[in-house]
């Protein structure tokens, strides 16, 4: 799974811990989340594509294991 949280942070200018009170978190989930040793919950995926106003696959990109 490519996580592009941080990407999406970046390009609106928040913090790690900004974005992690905004959808309910710690700031250590979304470093867990930006850095791939976490999956998100399918609710907690719905709140931070939300918040960033795209869907949950523009923010997680699932990829099938060959």
């Amino acid at each position: 799974m490519i996580i592009a949280i941080r990407d999406a942070r970046k390009k609106i200018g928040i913090t790690q811990d900004e974005l992690a009170k905004a959808v309910g978190v710690t700031r250590q989930t979304i470093i867990s989340l930006e850095s791939g040793k976490y999956n998100a919950s399918l609710q907690l995926a719905h709140r931070i594509a939300k918040y960033f106003g795209v869907g949950i696959e523009d923010i997680f990109i699932f990829e099938e294991d060959e």
